[in-house]
């Protein structure tokens, strides 16, 4: 009996351990760095995908592994919750002067409240 009890042991802070770094990766987007100057627009075929972070923060991860942050002026109601948002734009890129709206989810996605994008700040250190 006394031989598994430092496996056991092992396993038991294994298990611990492995919570601690899904903790950690769920919140490692709020340690990442500036690594540049913010631009007004991004390319929308550079877009490879989008993750909401919160009510007022955005992450854009582009092609060729480039990460912007978007940090809205104001909270955008339910944005955090839902992760999800429409845009249009006339143009091919995506600015700081465009308007997104949250998809709510419903019978269908509805429309949520509509918010103002923040200048995208090139950031490292956002995991995914």
């Amino acid at each position: 009996m006394r031989k598994h009890l430092p496996l056991l042991a092992l396993l038991g802070t294994l298990a611990f351990g492995a919570q601690a770094d899904a903790k950690t990766d769920k919140d490692a987007w709020k340690a990442a760095q500036p690594a540049g100057k913010p631009i007004s627009c991004i390319p929308l075929t550079q877009i490879r995908e989008s993750r909401v972070r919160d009510d007022q923060t955005i992450d854009f991860y582009m092609n060729g592994g480039k990460v912007y942050r978007s940090v809205l002026p104001n909270s955008c109601p339910q944005l955090g919750f839902e992760k999800r948002f429409a845009f249009k734009t006339s143009l091919s890129e995506l600015c700081s002067t465009d308007i997104i709206t949250v998809l709510q989810e419903g019978p269908g996605l509805m429309r949520g409240a509509s918010c103002g994008l923040g200048q995208f700040q090139p950031v490292t250190g956002a995991g995914k």
